[in-house]
């Protein structure tokens, strides 16, 4: 992994007088380049062992328990987080963890890790590929860097402030069989016209009945082409520039951490649906920047951010 901090995409414009862009997001970082990447490559080495766990299951007869609030969990889920916490304790002794399955555990540091098991759960349980693990690392505050894992597809994609945004192993280019390609650094499209544009979402029902998106169907209407490719996946995407906008609702942190350290780091820009810089509101939209505050007004049917 190599990368000169501060390269890569950079908003020609600020959109709504918010910043964004590679040298922006460059300018979040707490902590030394190479402090950064061991986060990254600790987070790529379980991911090693959290793919296993969760391709052991996969298309498998699973075992399924329900949460509280009625969503599904299965052995798999249970397995990579607890690996994680462990790795995580082992190596970085005092950092704390926020996750899907065991809750909080405070850090002594200042640095916390969010952990989602297996985003794309259902998916996972009717065995659809589209599923990862989720990965991200916070000092006081701050996202720094974060790994997705997405096993089945046999991809990843990281990022770190700094040192760009980064996808490993896009299926139809190795170099022998079975050998992912190496690292290649991802930016997000340049796209400026939602005409333009594909605007990909993950649940279309649950996001007109949250009533938070009132312009959802007229967005989809006037856009290029729509898909709805959701999880991780769609962010991912738009992280390649495959896509100019991802949108989605009724997300928790951990969720939402991961993808936000890699849209931002390729150049792009995500807020909740207020406009607020945040991935703890429930709902959450990532763009190529260029686009965000036009895609956020019609999509609300509101003008200026929070």
């Amino acid at each position: 992994m190599t990368a000169e901090p501060g390269s890569g995409p950079q908003a020609s414009a600020p959109d709504g007088d918010a910043p964004y862009g590679s040298a922006w997001s460059a300018s979040l970082r707490r902590g030394s380049d190479a402090e950064l990447r061991g986060w990254v490559d600790a987070a790529l080495g379980w991911c090693d062992a959290a793919d296993a766990i969760a391709l052991r299951h996969f298309r498998r007869d699973l075992k399924l328990e329900r949460k509280p609030d009625r969503s599904f969990v299965t052995v798999a889920d249970k397995a990579i987080e607890r690996l994680v916490r462990e790795r995580i304790t082992d190596t970085f002794p005092g950092q704390g963890v926020v996750g899907e399955e065991y809750g909080v555990e405070e850090a002594s540091n200042g640095v916390r890790w969010y952990v989602d098991p297996i985003d794309g759960t259902h998916n996972f349980l009717r065995g659809v590929p589209l599923f990862g693990t989720l990965l991200a690392v916070e000092r006081d505050g701050e996202l720094q860097a974060s790994v997705i894992s997405a096993p089945a597809l046999g991809q990843r994609w990281y990022a770190w402030r700094g040192g760009g945004a980064w996808a490993v192993g896009r299926p139809g280019e190795t170099t022998r069989p079975g050998e992912a390609t190496g690292p290649r650094r991802i930016e997000v499209s340049r796209v400026g016209d939602v005409a333009d544009a594909q605007v990909l979402y993950a649940s279309a029902t649950d996001i007109e009945a949250s009533g938070r998106a009132p312009g959802f169907r007229a967005l989809l209407g006037d856009a290029w082409r729509e898909r709805g490719f959701g999880d991780f996946w769609g962010y991912t995407l738009l992280a390649e520039g495959a896509a100019e906008a991802m949108v989605e609702v009724g997300l928790w942190p951990w969720d939402a951490a991961a993808p936000m350290v890699l849209v931002e780091e390729a150049g792009g820009r995500a807020t909740d649906f207020d406009g607020r810089r945040s991935f703890e509101g429930g709902t959450f939209m990532a763009t190529n920047g260029r686009l965000h505050e036009t895609i956020r007004e019609r999509l609300t049917g509101r003008t200026g951010g929070a």
